[in-house]
């Protein structure tokens, strides 16, 4: 009697996901609604979800004549190779702790952002009178939160299926970084001073790394008598130290102190040696927390090294009338009409209306 045998197999398709939230605060809510037109907007900084660039419109007086007495808000794509993208979104009114009030949570369905351009959103998010009469509305300010969903694809899992060989990620980086850390291990063959610090390192890993140490080592006139010890002014130890860990491991080391002010020096260091990845990095962080004290230091250090999406983020905090009368009581304000009185002129220009008190004092101060 034969047996019987059960080849029964299963899978599972699902769809791929990449969700992200981003934090907008208005600040200065009545300025900005006596200011703007209907149908006139205010952008958020770019953020990225699902390998795209996107932003937040804010409409503070409605996106077209019949949402006039409403607050509109919505999603844009800011990407140029973007095609037929489909996502989903909410926005979220939050309350004084960050949570969501209940009342104005919308979620949209799926969408498709066709191409470079395509935005939705909810043209009648709140009405102005509501809000203005809320607890929500503190200090002429309000924050929303915008979650944002963007599909991948399909993919699917099932069992029963043929063995396969899992081949696992490369970690060229850990072996290089190994390198630098193992004091055992022979092969430096320079050593850089900086400061009363030493550090020991590999010549053509440098020059693989920068184009400054490249040409320090293996071009010009130095090519026939190549330099073992380096001495680097202008930079503390604990810069260089995080600026050699990351041509060695293309990361920074987790317990890094991740103080604005660390970054600043390290974008500074990334650009004099052209690291270009670790300098966009310092960039991103800078740009994620700039608050009124480091803006005007921040802004021009932004001018002086070309980093302009920094300077863009900059300029769209200062677009808060408190943000730039707060940043205006700083010493770093100082430092800027010194160093840079021509991104004052260009902040006038952009982002602030000729009529404005605070807008006639940056004028005042640039004679």
């Amino acid at each position: 009697m034969a047996n019987d045998t059960n080849n029964t197999s299963s899978s599972v398709i699902a769809t791929e996901t990449t969700s992200a939230s981003h934090v907008i605060k208005i600040d200065g809510y009545t300025v900005t609604k006596d200011l703007m037109e209907n149908g006139e907007f205010v952008s958020s900084i770019p953020f990225s979800v699902g390998d795209f660039l996107w932003n937040v419109r804010y409409y503070p007086n409605g996106n077209c004549s019949k949402n006039a007495d409403y607050l509109s808000f919505s999603v844009f794509l800011e990407s140029h190779w973007a095609e037929d993208v489909k996502a989903k979104f909410s926005f979220k009114l939050l309350d004084t702790n960050n949570k969501p009030v209940r009342s104005r949570n919308f979620i949209s369905n799926t969408h498709n952002f066709s191409r470079r351009g395509s935005n939705w959103g909810y043209s009648r998010f709140i009405k102005k009178r509501d809000l203005e009469q809320s607890e929500h509305l503190i200090d002429d300010s309000f924050t929303i939160r915008c979650d944002l969903t963007v599909m991948k694809g399909f993919s699917s899992k099932g069992s029963h299926c043929k063995p396969s060989v899992e081949v696992p990620a490369g970690r060229l980086d850990l072996h290089l970084g190994n390198l630098l850390s193992n004091k055992k291990m022979n092969g430096k063959d320079v050593t850089i001073y900086v400061g009363k610090e030493r550090f020991r390192a590999h010549k053509c890993i440098l020059a693989a790394r920068s184009s400054v140490f490249r040409a320090l080592f293996f071009f010009g006139a130095m090519i026939a008598e190549t330099p073992r010890t380096i001495e680097i002014e202008d930079m503390e130890a604990g810069v260089f130290r995080l600026l050699l860990h990351f041509m060695y491991n293309d990361s920074l080391p987790e317990t890094w102190s991740q103080d604005a002010m660390m970054a600043q020096h390290l974008l500074v260091a990334a650009d004099w040696y052209n690291v270009g990845r670790l300098k966009l990095i310092c960039e991103e962080k800078l740009a994620k927390h700039i608050d009124c004290n480091m803006v005007a230091t921040t802004l021009v250090l932004a001018e002086q090294h070309s980093c302009q999406g920094l300077k863009e983020a900059c300029l769209e905090f200062l677009a808060s009338p408190t943000n730039l009368e707060r940043m205006m009581r700083t010493d770093g304000y100082k430092h800027l009409k010194i160093s840079c009185p021509i991104v004052l002129n260009e902040l006038i220009a952009r982002l602030l209306p000729p009529n404005m008190k605070a807008a006639r004092q940056i004028a005042m101060d640039l004679r």
